[in-house]
């Protein structure tokens, strides 16, 4: 049985993963770069990745016994994401492609995420809640695309938290931090409310922005407010501002299955919140195992399943990244 090879470089993450071409996943092998101070400074990173991509692709090769001539094809995160780190990833793929003659297949980063979705968890037509550290978007699709509905109109969630947790000190990646800080408090506080520490709730419509709590948050906790409550109420307000959106598109497009994806998908606390308001809809709530919520390999290859199930690769020529490629850049063909 053949496999799809699957390569991820969008930002942080440099990762190989598979799938084969029945949709059985394979497990990736990544890397995660981690900035001794600041946040990703895309040459590091891109750097990171280069240094990395041989070990790490013989360590997939040799931890899954995939043999290299039952590779079936090559894909690759064309965009969007930091273009030198997608550049690593399009260099290795290509290489890849051309050594062992094999079909190259660029995809794009977003809609991978939905796919792995669709694959992990069953759901057929969903909203995709997609929360990250480089975007936050509400997707749906029609016809064939995949449309956004709403966006950030500023910094990706993920990001945002990032940011907070580093004027904290937090390393990244912050998010697990705050999440776990988070949790303290309300053991602590069980009663805690909303307005024992009110910050900007961030709705625009359908869409998002996240670059005003994050001061708001700064700013309580420099006032002498406790950190472990700052993280609770930043938590709180934004992941509220974030279900509220999704359930104004499952209203509007008539769907009744919402997808969370991307790293901030593996918090605990936005699970619960998308369950709570799905139940209260009638709908149904999903998110795929952890592993394929974060940047990864397989969920690059499954999309690749996908396109050349339909006959879709990409030649040489058309495969330049595409830093600011958009979720419904991409034609859907498949089911």
């Amino acid at each position: 049985m053949g496999v799809i090879l699957g390569i991820e470089s969008t930002a942080h993450t440099f990762s190989f993963g598979g799938v084969y071409t029945n949709g059985k996943t394979i497990s990736s092998s990544s890397a995660l770069f981690r900035p001794e101070q600041g946040g990703i400074h895309p040459r590091e990173a891109a750097d990171h990745h280069s240094v990395l991509s041989g070990s790490l692709f013989k360590e997939f090769i040799s931890k899954n016994k995939i043999p290299v001539n039952q590779i079936d094809a090559i894909a690759f995160s064309q965009g969007p994401g930091l273009g030198p780190c997608l550049r690593v990833g399009a260099s290795v793929a290509r290489s890849l492609a051309d050594k062992i003659g094999k079909p190259l297949i660029g995809v794009n980063h977003c809609v991978a995420h939905i796919e792995i979705g669709r694959l992990q968890t069953g759901c057929l037509d969903p909203v995709l809640l997609y929360v990250s550290g480089g975007n936050t978007q509400v997707i749906a699709r029609n016809g064939n695309r995949y449309r956004v509905i709403g966006e950030t109109l500023d910094i990706g969630i993920g990001n945002m938290l990032d940011k907070f947790a580093r004027t904290q000190g937090i390393p990244f990646p912050g998010g697990p931090k705050i999440e776990k800080l988070s949790a303290e408090w309300l053991k602590e506080k069980s009663s805690a409310r909303l307005d024992d520490i009110i910050l900007p709730y961030g709705v625009q419509g359908m869409d998002l922005s996240f670059s005003g709590i994050l001061t708001a948050a700064i700013q309580k906790v420099a006032d002498g407010h406790n950190l472990q409550e700052v993280c609770w109420s930043l938590q709180e307000h934004s992941f509220s501002a974030c279900i509220e959106v999704a359930e104004r598109a499952l209203a509007h497009t008539g769907k009744n299955e919402l997808l969370l994806g991307g790293g901030v998908a593996c918090n605990e606390r936005i699970r619960e919140m998308s369950q709570l308001m799905c139940k209260e809809r009638g709908a149904g709530a999903f998110w795929p195992e952890k592993q394929y919520c974060v940047d990864n390999g397989t969920m690059i290859a499954e999309l690749g399943r996908k396109m050349l199930k339909h006959n879709i690769h990409t030649k040489l020529v058309d495969s330049a990244i595409d830093p600011s490629m958009r979720t419904d850049h991409a034609e859907v063909v498949w089911d």
